[in-house]
Order: C-alpha cells, then structure tokens, then sequence
C-alpha cells in the first residue's frame, strides 16, 4: 500500500500540519504544542520537499489487464518480471527514471539525455504464456540498437523470459518479456482437459 502513496506528499501535508501548529501555539503561548510544532512539524516538511523534489511517479497501465492474464500472470510471471512491474508502479526517490540502472546496464542510456524513457506497460498473453510488455519513447536510440541488445537483455532479464523488441511509432518501442512455457508441460496439461 505504501508504494503508491507519495512519501513526498505526506511528509509536506503532515509537516505543514505540524507547523502550522506550532505557529498557533507560539501565538497562544502553549509551550508543548510549540515545541512539537516546530520539532517535528518543521523537519518533516523539510523532509517532504526533499522527496518530492527527487519523486520519480509511477507508471500507469496503458490498459487494463484482464481476468484471463491476471491468472497467466499468477501462474507464470517470473519474479524478474514481477519485480519490474512493481517498482515500474510505485513511487521512487533518488533515481533519473524507472529502470535506469537496467538501461544503463545494457548500454542503452549513454547519456542522461539519450536514455529512452518508460511511458507505460500492460500485460497480454503470447501464444498462452503472459507477457509483460513495456513501452518506451526512445528518440535517440534506434530500433537497430534496441535489437543489437537483445541477447544481453535475454541473459539480463532471464532465466525463463524471451526478448521480443517492436517498433510500433517514430519515436515508441516496445519491450515484451515473454514467459518461456515448457513446451511438454503445457502438452500434458491440454492432454489432461
């Protein structure tokens, strides 16, 4: 629950609750009320600037999942793409864009400038495995790039998932991370129905 409420947020309207607190105590001369107004009010509206000046807001779904993916999802899902698709969603602090560190790792974000940036994802199935797919703007680095990266994104974001890179605008690409399905399994539990 605490990952989609902004810390920022909190800490400014429980800060300035506190401080405005201890103004009005000041004012009336109650000694407690001051002191916990100006001890803890003022930090933490201090503490809420700071976060809200370094708040990175989630990344909504650009569609809605559906019932059917949801239970692909809780039968399939990596926890590679369980975790992307939690920190995607939630509040961060400290760090230029979701993902970053990834695209940095792969050589995709030389510079600040030039890293691609994630707009939004959704949840689809491929040939009955769930797929994460994320969408990114990416101005500056080419489809070509994207997809000399793709076996080191393989490796990255595996074991169990396939890289599948499209360019669906200009400037937009999308990076599915495909659940890889043991193809036997899956013919025993058709046998099975």
């Amino acid at each position: 629950m605490l990952r989609k409420i902004s810390l920022g947020t909190l800490g400014l309207s429980v800060g300035s609750i506190l401080t405005l607190i201890g103004f009005v105590a000041y004012a009336a001369n109650n000694a407690t009320l001051n002191l916990v107004g100006f001890f803890y009010g003022f930090p933490l509206l201090l503490g809420g600037l700071a976060l809200k000046a370094n708040e990175l807001k989630p990344i909504p779904f650009s569609e809605a999942t559906t019932p059917s993916v949801l239970l692909l999802r809780e039968q399939q899902a990596t926890v590679t793409q369980n975790k992307i698709r939690n920190d995607i969603m939630r509040y961060c602090y400290g760090q230029d864009a979701h993902l970053d560190g990834a695209l940095s790792y792969l050589g995709l974000s030389p510079t600040d400038e030039e890293r691609p940036i994630v707009t939004g994802l959704r949840e689809t199935e491929t040939n009955g495995a769930y797929t994460l797919i994320l969408e990114f703007e990416s101005p500056e680095i080419s489809l070509e790039e994207w997809q000399q990266k793709q076996e080191k994104m393989t490796k990255y974001f595996g074991p169990g998932v396939e890289v599948k890179i499209t360019q669906v605008g200009e400037d937009e690409i999308e990076l599915a991370l495909i659940t890889l399905i043991n193809q036997e399994s899956t013919a025993i539990i058709g046998l099975t129905h």
